[in-house]
């Protein structure tokens, strides 16, 4: 089972700007796509971004496009959340998602999750 640590969640100013990794465990990492999830608390868990396996593709939700970047490292088992131009609507817990498919992830049927990190973002 593939283990997943995220970090880099923090407290900003809305405006401000974070970015979040999340570091995979084993030696297949290339072989899966990414994603990003956030859960606001009380609210459902939202998809926010993903990434096929090869970087090539990358898929966002509307509120973030233009603000969040997700890119990957193969060669160091990683995949980043460039958050930028943060807002109060932004705060939540994040986590990375981890599948053979960028549609499962988008679907919240990932197979391997990182525990959260929280971003909060003040106004």
């Amino acid at each position: 089972q593939a283990q997943l640590l995220a970090s880099g969640g923090g407290v900003v100013q809305a405006g401000d700007s974070l970015r979040l990794s999340c570091v995979a465990g084993g030696n297949t990492f290339d072989r899966y796509a990414m994603g990003w999830f956030r859960q606001a608390r009380g609210k459902e868990r939202e998809f926010v971004t993903s990434i096929t396996a090869n970087g090539a593709d990358t898929e966002y939700i509307d509120p973030v496009k233009g603000r969040f970047i997700i890119s990957r490292d193969n060669t160091k088992n990683t995949v980043y959340l460039q958050m930028n131009n943060l807002r109060p609507e932004d705060t939540a817990d994040y986590f990375c998602v981890q599948d053979y498919s960028v549609d499962q992830i988008r679907v919240g049927r990932f197979r391997y999750r990182a525990q959260g990190t929280q971003v909060t973002v003040s106004s």
